[in-house]
């Protein structure tokens, strides 16, 4: 009954807003408040050859069997994927790297004490799961890129193993120094997991999903409904992709055949400790074992257990061993040459490797890639050609850790910091509301293709249905428009926005196809073709508007780059960071406060015994007026900017291709000066100085990362000097909008 009624009061937020409050404001270059006829009816062209049988016809045949990186299937989809670029008129090749991929060859998880119990670690069987699959082609459940290792220790319950749920184990005693923990998926990046425990001192790290998100606590499971049954459980990296993503042998080098590697031993990005992922089915046994205090209220899962912390009386042995391989991945690479400005690159690319069959994750965003770029292909067969160079990419081996992309940008990176311009990512795809996150310079741009594009449940804009979900949620009914959200990291976005500086987007549809079986033997055509997006006609949706985005991007006059919506997001980061030093002082005041009178009223339940911590230092005042100063200068020089191109614009000069390519550039550069070369503290593959993924977040982006993980970390003088470093990056920024108001200056002369 809820969600029906939810679904009607959406409906009727629809219903009240104009088409204007979604029709993007003439502040930047591109094609302004109207589209030209021309543009008008290429897009209608696009959108008539768009059809959602190959969408499904194409997942049917790429998830028809395992295709994870280096099985046989994998290949030969790449080939398939190449073979359908070329008939569609791209020049179409594969580019393949030698990356460090490990599968295992021994798996054992037992427990000795208090009972005796082995875990299966197995699948059940696949009635519904690919068509041709043999049970030897699925990888078993495993962390890729865990440590070898034999150790035996009592079992902790560590909750999603975060930063925070350790700091609450040490207020109630508990140290995991010598133990091997178990945590359940979720609160932060499975790679993160075994990283702060291996910090912590355990030597082992158990993963599992908790039936209370992914399994019978959301639904019914598979094959009744769309969540994970008992005995299978997520595949998945534990590769510290907050450090550095891509093939752990080659940091900073793409991982071609001649590349000199570092040894296994030196690779900074493995874990610590082994870590090993079970089923729900396999947990119980574990924690219904554990002992020790009761877990706090946010702590307990669904499992039909009292959900103790332990230590012990669980004692568990745990043992893994690697194959530890070179194999290839396999990037497809697809090109149509710009005939006006072809050294300006339009990027668009999703992943094609999936853990097993990977119908949702990734396929469903690859087919409606796919068929994306069919249509491109149709309109250039018909006559058309972009002005600028589109390539469009489906990479490898994005589940290991984001390695295909991040090869291929590392192999082109010189290139790319003189010729890319934007990079348009996907992943996977679902029914029901379009979210994005990107470049705060794209967010007008991305706006007004999500308002051409219809909704095909409600018929009105996606644009107007995000918004009006938002409302439904109490979001603010001022922001008409769907705000980017910062990028962290999780998908092939990451290397291009976060290592060189290129403009990106991320997008996709969510939120009414929701499941459990990410990385299962589940994620099949039969699953998708159920409880993902049975029509296909999300499919076609995000065909539409990344295509349009593409076509755009391609064809405009000039770049859709706006100055005034980084200016804005910047101050809201910068605002954000003050409001959390302030918190952070007064709840250091309250706690020291609390320490002195020897109490502790931090407890969620009272009677919970907690350990006093000791008197923590004073946050220091900090002075933000470097920040202030060159925030300043970039509202105003963006300001500036904007009406500069309301004057070109009204005069309706004919502005020479020489000149355009001169302020394209100044536009699209403006994004590198956001980078130091040096790179973020501990991390110097991440050298973008505005957003990042957190260090013990992995996916969850950080806005201002230098200064807020240093606040954060209470390291006081390393905060004041990424202070200074940050307003050094954005004084460049500045002075890069400055340098494309010069350039649009002279184009108008």
């Amino acid at each position: 009954m809820r969600h029906a009624f939810s679904k009607l009061i959406l409906l009727s937020c629809c219903i009240l807003f104009s088409p204007y409050l979604f029709t993007q404001t003439d502040s930047s270059p591109g094609f302004g408040e109207n589209l030209s006829n021309e543009q008008f009816q290429l897009e209608k062209q696009f959108d008539d050859m768009l059809r959602a049988g190959n969408i499904r016809d194409w997942m049917k045949r790429l998830a028809a069997r395992p295709q994870h990186l280096g099985s046989p299937y994998r290949k030969e989809n790449a080939e398939f994927i190449r073979a359908q670029f070329q008939e569609w008129g791209f020049d179409a090749r594969i580019e393949t790297f030698d990356v460090l991929f490990p599968t295992p060859k021994i798996r054992i998880l037992e427990m000795a004490e208090p009972v005796s119990f082995r875990a299966s670690l197995d699948f059940p069987s696949l009635k519904n799961g690919p068509a041709q699959a043999k049970r030897e082609e699925i990888l078993p459940s495993y962390n890729a890129y865990s440590i070898d290792g034999d150790v035996t220790a009592p079992l902790v319950y560590v909750n999603y193993g975060t930063m925070e749920d350790y700091a609450e184990l040490e207020r109630l005693g508990i140290d995991v120094k010598g133990m091997i923990v178990i945590a359940r998926y979720g609160g932060c990046y499975r790679g993160i997991k075994p990283k702060i425990a291996a910090e912590k001192g355990a030597w082992g790290c158990i993963i599992y999903a908790d039936p209370l998100a992914a399994g019978y606590g959301q639904g019914d499971v598979y094959p009744e409904g769309p969540f994970l049954p008992e005995f299978d459980t997520e595949r998945g990296s534990v590769l510290d992709i907050s450090l550095a993503p891509g093939d752990p042998l080659t940091p900073g080098l793409g991982a071609v055949k001649n590349v000199k590697r570092i040894s296994r031993s030196e690779a900074q990005t493995l874990t610590r400790i082994p870590t090993l992922p079970i089923s729900y089915g396999d947990a119980l046994p574990l924690l219904r074992a554990l002992k020790g205090p009761v877990a706090p209220p946010r702590w307990r899962g669904g499992l039909p257990v009292t959900y103790h912390i332990g230590a012990g009386p669980a004692k568990v042995h745990l043992k893994l061993e690697f194959s530890w391989d070179l194999v290839p991945a396999f990037n497809v690479i697809a090109r149509i040459n710009g005939k006006e400005r072809p050294d300006e690159w339009i990027i668009r690319g999703n992943h094609a490797d999936g853990w097993v069959a990977g119908a949702n994750d990734p396929i469903s965003g690859l087919v409606s890639m796919m068929e994306e770029a069919r249509a491109v292909g149709g309109l250039m067969k018909s006559g058309w050609k972009p002005k600028r160079t589109i390539i469009y990419c489906a990479w490898d081996a994005e589940e290991q850790g984001i390695i295909g992309s991040t090869e291929w940008v590392e192999a082109h990176a010189a290139e790319l910091l003189e010729k890319g311009v934007v990079y348009i990512n996907t992943d996977s795809n679902g029914r029901g509301f379009i979210g994005a996150g990107g470049s705060p310079v794209l967010e007008a741009f991305f706006n007004q293709a999500a308002a051409d594009v219809a909704d095909p449940q409600s018929g009105v804009s996606i644009a107007k249905r995000a918004y009006a979900r938002s409302l439904a949620r109490g979001g603010d009914p001022g922001t008409m428009e769907i705000s980017l959200s910062p990028l962290g990291s999780g998908s092939d976005f990451t290397a291009f926005y976060q290592h060189l500086g290129i403009a990106s987007l991320n997008l996709g549809f969510s939120g009414e196809s929701s499941g459990g079986v990410g990385h299962s033997i589940f994620d099949t055509f039969e699953y998708y073709s159920r409880f993902g997006d049975p029509k296909f006609e999300y499919g076609v949706a995000l065909a539409k508007v990344g295509g349009r985005m593409m076509l755009r991007l391609a064809d405009a006059d000039l770049l859709p780059f706006d100055f005034q919506r980084f200016a804005a997001h910047l101050e809201q980061y910068l605002r954000e960071l003050k409001e959390m030093t302030d918190k952070m002082r007064q709840e250091t005041e309250k706690e020291n406060r609390y320490v002195k009178e020897g109490i502790y009223r931090l407890a969620a339940d009272p009677l919970e015994k907690r350990i006093l911590p000791g008197i923590q230092e004073s946050v220091p005042a900090f002075d933000f007026s470097p920040l202030e100063s060159a925030l300043n200068k970039i509202k105003a020089n963006s300001g500036l900017f904007f009406q500069a191109w309301k004057s070109f614009q009204s005069s309706q000069k004919v502005i020479s291709l020489e000149r355009k390519q001169e302020l394209d550039r100044a536009m699209f550069q403006a994004e590198r000066s956001l980078l130091r070369q040096e790179g973020l503290p501990r991390r110097p593959w991440f050298k973008n100085y505005i957003d990042a993924p957190g260090f013990y977040t992995g996916y969850g982006a950080k806005t201002l990362p230098g200064i807020r993980e240093a606040m954060e970390n209470r390291n006081w003088q390393e905060a004041k000097e990424q202070i200074r470093l940050t307003a050094e990056v954005l004084e460049r920024y500045a002075a890069a909008v400055q340098k494309a108001i010069a350039a649009l200056n002279e184009a108008g002369k």
